[in-house]
This record gives C-alpha cells, sequence and structure tokens, in this order.
C-alpha cells in the first residue's frame, strides 16, 4: 500500500524542476558567492521604511484581543474594497474581500471554492512554477496552453482547443510573469466572448482566476484591465509583498467580481470563512492586517526599476540578446545567446551571476531577471553578460 496520496507525488513531480533549481542554487552560491543575483523577487537593500514603521505601529497592543484569532476583519476587508473600487473600477463590497495569507492563499482559496477533483486549469505558458503543484494538490490538472510566441498576448485559439467538459479555470496572469506583458481591455474582452461561448457549449461555467500580484508595476504610464470588468465570473488574486517588495510578509487577497450574478456572488461570500478554515486557517497575521490601510500607501521606487530595465535592455541589445521590454513586473525576459537557457545560467553562474533559466518556465531557450537586484549589482555583472554573449554561439 503507498505510503503518501498520490497527489503529494504529482505535486512534487509537478515543482521538481524548480526543487532541483533551488538545490543547485543553495549550492552553487557557496562554492561561488553571489557578485549579483537575479533569480528570484527578493529585496537586496534594507526594506522600505513604510513597511517597518507600519509593523512597528501596529505590532503595539492597543487592546487584550490585539493578538487574538482574527478572520475577514470588517475594517480591513471595507478599506480594500473601497480601494478596489476606486482602482479599478467596479462597486466592490467588504463582503467581495477575503483576507489571505498572501497571493499563494488567494490561489488555494480559489481551488479549493471552484475544483472538483479531475476538473482541468487552462495555463498559460510561459508562465509562473507554482501553479502545477497547487493544482495537482487540489486533485486537478494543470493544462498548460502557450501564449503567442511573438508577443505573448493570449493566443485564443489555443486556449479555444483547450478546453474540455472538465475545464473550470483559466488562469489570466497580467501583468505577466515572466514576460511583463500587459494585456489590453480589447484582448480580455475577446476572451470573456470565448469563455462565454465555451461555456454554454460545454454546459458549465468557465471561470477567470485573474492573478494580479504585479498590478501596481506599470512602466511608461500604461493603464491596467482587470478581466473582471469584461468577465463576471472572475476572480481575482493580490499579494502586497510584489509592491512592497517583502515577500516574506505574507499579505493578500481573494477578491470576487461585484459584477458576478447575485446569487452565486452571495453563495461565495457565504463561504469564505469556511474554505479560509478548511485551507488551515489562511489568514493573514492580526499586524499585517491591522497595517493594511499603511502599507497600502507604500511602494518600490518604480522610477528605479525602471531605469534599471532600460540600463539592462540598452546593454543586453547591444550584445546581440533578443529581449522582451516589459510593461510591467519587475522582470526582464529573452532569448538565451545560443539557445540553451540551462548552458547560459551555468557560464554566468562560473562568475557570481546568478539567472533563472526559462527551462524553470517550461521554455528551455529563455532566461529570466529580476530587477530588484541592486544598481551595483547590474553594473558588477554586465561585463559578465556580453563576455558569455561573445563565447556562446549565436
Amino acid at each position: 500500500m503507498p505510503t503518501v496520496a498520490s497527489r503529494a507525488h504529482e505535486a512534487a513531480r509537478s515543482i521538481q524542476k524548480v526543487e532541483a533549481f533551488f538545490k543547485t542554487y543553495n549550492a552553487s552560491v557557496n562554492e561561488t558567492p553571489a557578485i549579483a543575483d537575479f533569480t528570484f523577487g527578493n529585496p537586496h537593500e534594507m526594506p522600505l521604511p513604510g513597511v517597518v514603521s507600519a509593523l512597528k505601529t501596529h505590532a503595539e497592543p492597543q487592546t487584550v484581543d490585539w493578538f487574538a484569532y482574527k478572520t475577514n476583519e470588517a475594517g480591513a476587508c471595507a478599506y480594500l474594497a473601497n480601494a478596489l473600487t476606486e482602482e479599478l473600477g467596479l462597486p466592490f463590497s467588504e463582503e467581495d474581500i477575503a483576507l489571505t495569507k498572501g497571493a499563494f492563499g488567494a490561489i488555494k482559496m480559489c481551488f479549493t471554492m471552484l475544483l472538483e477533483p479531475g476538473d482541468e486549469c487552462i495555463v498559460p505558458l510561459p508562465g509562473w512554477f507554482c501553479y502545477g503543484p497547487m493544482l495537482a494538490a487540489a486533485s486537478a490538472k494543470e493544462v498548460q496552453v502557450p501564449l503567442d510566441p511573438s508577443s505573448f498576448d493570449l493566443d485564443l485559439s489555443a486556449i479555444a482547443d483547450a478546453i474540455t467538459t472538465n475545464t473550470r479555470i483559466v488562469v489570466v496572469n497580467t501583468p505577466h510573469n515572466p514576460t511583463g506583458r500587459i494585456y489590453s481591455r480589447a484582448d480580455l474582452q475577446d476572451l470573456a466572448d470565448l469563455l462565454e461561448a465555451k461555456s454554454a457549449e460545454i454546459g458549465r461555467r468557465i471561470w477567470i482566476l485573474s492573478d494580479e500580484p504585479y498590478r501596481r508595476i506599470r512602466f511608461d504610464d500604461l493603464g491596467f484591465t482587470t478581466p473582471a470588468v469584461v468577465y463576471p465570473h472572475t476572480l481575482i488574486d493580490y499579494s502586497f509583498g510584489k509592491i512592497l517588495l517583502a515577500p516574506g510578509l505574507r499579505l493578500g487577497y481573494l477578491a470576487i467580481s461585484p459584477t458576478l450574478p447575485q446569487s452565486e456572488r452571495e453563495e461565495l461570500q457565504t463561504l469564505r470563512f469556511a474554505v479560509q478554515m478548511a485551507d488551515g486557517w489562511n489568514v493573514p497575521d492580526a499586524t499585517l492586517i491591522y497595517a493594511i490601510p499603511d502599507l497600502d500607501k507604500v511602494s518600490i521606487d518604480i522610477a528605479s526599476i525602471t531605469r534599471r530595465r532600460e540600463r539592462m535592455l540598452g546593454a543586453l541589445n547591444q550584445w546581440g540578446y533578443q529581449m522582451t521590454k516589459p510593461e510591467g513586473t519587475f522582470y526582464l525576459w529573452g532569448r538565451a545567446p545560443g539557445g540553451d537557457g540551462d548552458e547560459f545560467s551555468r557560464r554566468l553562474q562560473d562568475s557570481g551571476v546568478y539567472v533563472m533559466p526559462g527551462s524553470i518556465f517550461d521554455r528551455p531557450t529563455d532566461f529570466r531577471l529580476c530587477l530588484t537586484a541592486t544598481d551595483e549589482m547590474i553594473e558588477n555583472a554586465l561585463p559578465f553578460f556580453q563576455a558569455v554573449a561573445n563565447e556562446m554561439p549565436r
């Protein structure tokens, strides 16, 4: 008899490339300390003063129950509903907001609410590498669908071909990790029209999970449209960890589209608490909940990220790299010299420069850079990018 549930093994298989990279990365850094680390969206400078101030302020107890069990605290949910109404142009109420442990917790909550065992979830490729194991743990299936290879727009034809009678969710990640693409309202409307037609065809509602943790990190004054504007059957996940550059603070939420038919909206609202409890008390720590109004006013310096984007793009394009100019997020995505992201990554790490190979995103020809690296890291690393470009075949 097996010791462990099959879904645990499926989750392990889904994340094995990332797990192997973690192990290799940690071992390599021990042998060759990083002069520049472009791998993950971690901070490389001291935390933002506004974050520290908010945590200090709200860690000081004001009542005897300051650190008692917390759920979807009315004040915090009302604040976020008002903020979302202003930001996204939809009339959210506090009952539409579920406070979660980051976007991870919000995505888990969505999967618990919507997926039956054997259901399918369509995921863009290249894309974030944690949908798969989370779906496996929910006894559901990840169906990877490629984005348009030239623009990284949604490929509606590919999505249509991937839809079956088991399809339940389509993930829309905008701004997109790793490419930085922001999907236009027109593109999202086309997707909404497709999903309306396909839902009617299969006799079952297909939902959108709009994964929006980078929503506020946009360049060149570009706007943003959430799929919830054009498709009522949308749930939105959000994380404060990106805009604060503090991923260790597990603070996020799942938001129900207020345009959802009222009976379905009320059913989801009613189930919030039960699902969060069943997911392991999926609620942020008390201090973070109290700090939401203050943290919501804090942001990484988008101008600095923009400057780093331009510096890296200018240098890499000069040396023959084929890079995608991101519209949002804090990543750069491009093709590795010679089309071998793993070999490119290995050559750079021999010099203490660490990047994420595209194989982690099921695109082995490419690589990703994280622009949360410091200016000093970038300047130290650029000569090695030039050297590797000259060494590897084109």
